[in-house]
């Protein structure tokens, strides 16, 4: 845990946010899919892996109440807060945690992760992440999952990651959580390359 904290606070300490490869200025997949669930104001959501996202921005405009950011990284929580301002940033809890490492005290009724389960690459990681998830989304709660496709990149920011088709995510998420729909999409980035990422929800399995 703490060589990955290293890393990725190295990434944000020396990086603005248009110079990272995952950067979005509106997160419109997670909100298209965000809201085609039956999420009310005040459910508990997080965002898993949120480092700089303004996701969290986004639901808060909206009225929601009870928001969740948790990331191995302090320094991408510290910039996320100065960019809310005091304000609407005593409005959110931020938990550094590596996600291997979380040891969640509540329930959510969704969890969003963006990018971080496919930073998981050994059989350990993987189930020790769906064991977690399970254990924190309440019973009637949902998930969304965006991992690089098969067609998407094999490694990001140095690291490997786990390339994931329709399939191959909802068989390893099976026995923890139903599909409810999948999209592929292309992100662009900052450098106006192209990352073909997976975007799919979940309803957990009781």
């Amino acid at each position: 845990m703490k060589d990955s904290k290293t890393h990725w606070d190295r990434i944000y300490s020396t990086k603005t946010s248009d110079e990272l490869s995952w950067n979005q200025a509106v997160p419109q997949t997670s909100l298209d899919f965000f809201h085609s669930l039956p999420i009310p104001k005040n459910s508990p959501i997080i965002d898993v892996g949120g480092g700089e996202s303004v996701f969290v921005d986004c639901l808060l405009r909206e009225g929601y109440t009870d928001i969740t950011v948790l990331d191995i990284s302090e320094k991408a929580l510290a910039n996320s807060r100065e960019r809310l301002g005091p304000l609407d940033a005593s409005r959110v809890q931020w938990i550094v945690s590596d996600i291997t490492a979380f040891a969640p005290t509540r329930k959510y009724h969704f969890w969003h992760d963006r990018a971080t389960f496919h930073f998981l690459t050994s059989e350990s990681q993987i189930a020790g992440y769906i064991s977690l998830a399970s254990r924190a989304i309440d019973p009637q709660g949902f998930m969304m999952i965006g991992t690089f496709s098969e067609n998407g990149p094999a490694k990001c920011s140095g690291l490997p990651v786990v390339q994931y088709s329709e399939d191959f995510l909802s068989s390893t998420l099976a026995t923890n959580f139903m599909k409810i729909r999948c999209i592929t999409e292309d992100h662009e980035t900052p450098f106006h390359t192209f990352q073909n990422f997976l975007f799919c929800s979940f309803r957990k399995i009781v």
